[in-house]
């Protein structure tokens, strides 16, 4: 009974951690730049680097693409992911969810997708190679 009731309560532990991780995970629902409400019907975007980055205004698209990584970083550190636009895995080229389902890696604000999990391993280790070719815009080299 004892034994029973130590596995219950590891169980419930495991699964609250799981479930505050995932909600850790949010849309975006505002301007990376003002911190404005954003509505994805009808706010101006931008896709960079297989992500939509959606803003309150037309001014801005111009001041993210000045620093990018400096929005990316605090997106990520809000927990903030945004849409992706990918339809192939940047290793292999591949269709995603061709092989199966998808698998990703949240890499400085970004979610990459993959076709599989090798690709996400080619991936850690030469981040930057395949993120240029993520669809959308890139940093100027």
């Amino acid at each position: 009974m004892k034994r029973s009731l130590t596995v219950l309560a590891i169980a419930a532990f495991v699964l609250t951690g799981m479930a505050t991780v995932a909600s850790a995970e949010k849309p975006q629902t505002t301007c990376p730049v003002t911190g404005k409400a954003v509505d994805k019907a009808s706010s101006p975007h931008v896709d960079w680097q297989g992500q939509r980055i959606y803003f309150c205004c037309d001014g801005c698209p111009g001041k993210f693409k000045a620093d990018p990584e400096s929005f990316f970083a605090k997106a990520a550190a809000d927990g903030v992911v945004f849409e992706n636009v990918q339809t192939t895995c940047p290793v292999s080229g591949e269709k995603l969810e061709e092989m199966g389902k998808p698998t990703h890696v949240d890499y400085k604000g970004r979610r990459v997708m993959f076709c599989c999990g090798s690709c996400e391993k080619a991936f850690n280790k030469d981040p930057e190679k395949y993120l240029a070719k993520l669809p959308g815009e890139q940093a100027a080299k």
